[in-house]
């Protein structure tokens, strides 16, 4: 498939010319994304008359849903897509991909930015409910980083409490650097199992109840999580199906993007304008390393913009159905 731009144009892109690839991955999605220019066309929108990003419109994510959302001509198969949870197990959404290997450079790149080389680290995965079903790009993710690890005591957990609270005693004996990423649920189960009094364990949620315990606010579930591991800070990954790339907290409630990645947020009753500084309102999402696809998602997740850039997550706009990766609006 013929791209606009390169990998390195990608991730390597800087502050001073994030615009100008954003607005040529534009003009290739506006006519190489069938739906994604029925969408522009039904908003009257002329790809030509787009001359700045901030004219650019967003494809709402729901079209994952309900269409194939794809940039250029290659052929979509049901082996080459990632797929939403759901706590119904229906109207979950799907974002196909052509070269598997933008999302793996995507993810890799982003973990190095904000956490080092995963050969630094020891990396469990409690993720039940993910590998309890298939086609999950953070399973993907999780997986590939494991690998990278190249320490043979990373790995992935299903309900095994007794051994992984093993493996991270042990590494807190030998000092090891460990990070534990899991689902919201999961790890509220294992945290009722430990006791505080780590130094080398960071613990990661990616939000989420999926139906096994109540929807809880970010802030008290950082509180509960804190009740168990003690006070290390419990840090966050902000990511979707949709996107090929994640935000990411360290512990402060506030994420940070990829360079290669941006938020911005609109107003609540007005999608296509943005919302004032320090104000609530959707969050609207640029991510280059969507070019396969759409880089520009409307999401359905109500945050606000800080001054340095960093945004909070707050909650749903809709809550007619609960996204996996996100907590109910406090």
């Amino acid at each position: 498939m013929n791209l606009p731009v390169s990998y390195e144009d990608i991730f390597g892109v800087k502050k001073h010319n994030f615009n100008e690839t954003a607005l040529e991955i534009f003009h290739f999605q506006a006519t190489q994304n069938a739906v994604y220019a029925e969408f522009l066309d039904r908003i009257d929108v002329k790809p030509t008359e787009v001359r700045s990003v901030d004219q650019i419109p967003y494809l709402p994510i729901d079209f994952f849903k309900t269409r194939v959302v794809k940039s250029g001509s290659w052929q979509h198969t049901v082996d080459h897509r990632f797929e939403s949870s759901s706590t119904t197990g229906k109207n979950t959404s799907k974002h196909y991909y052509h070269d598997l290997d933008w999302y793996t450079r995507s993810f890799t790149n982003c973990f190095k930015q904000f956490y080092g080389p995963p050969t630094d680290w020891c990396i469990l995965a409690l993720l039940p409910n993910y590998l309890e079903r298939n086609n999950s790009g953070l399973i993907e993710m999780a997986n590939s980083l494991i690998q990278q690890s190249q320490n043979p005591d990373s790995g992935f957990y299903l309900y095994e409490h007794e051994a992984l609270l093993n493996q991270i005693e042990h590494n807190e004996q030998k000092g090891i650097k460990t990070l534990l990423l899991g689902v919201s649920f999961a790890l509220l189960d294992f945290a009722e199992r430990v006791r505080p009094g780590f130094k080398h364990l960071t613990v990661m949620e990616t939000g989420g109840m999926k139906g096994r315990r109540k929807e809880i606010i970010r802030l008290e579930l950082h509180r509960l999580l804190q009740k168990g591991f003690g006070s290390i800070p419990i840090h966050s990954e902000y990511g979707m199906t949709e996107l090929f790339s994640q935000a990411y907290s360290m512990g402060d409630q506030l994420f940070s993007t990829p360079n290669w990645m941006e938020v911005r947020i609109k107003q609540l009753d007005d999608p296509f304008s943005d919302a004032a500084q320090g104000k609530n309102g959707l969050i609207h999402v640029i991510d280059l390393a969507n070019i396969q696809t759409c880089s520009f998602i409307a999401t359905a997740d109500i945050g606000r913009l800080h001054k340095d850039g960093r945004f909070e997550v707050l909650g749903r706009f809709d809550h007619s159905e609960q996204r996996g990766c996100n907590l109910l609006l406090s």
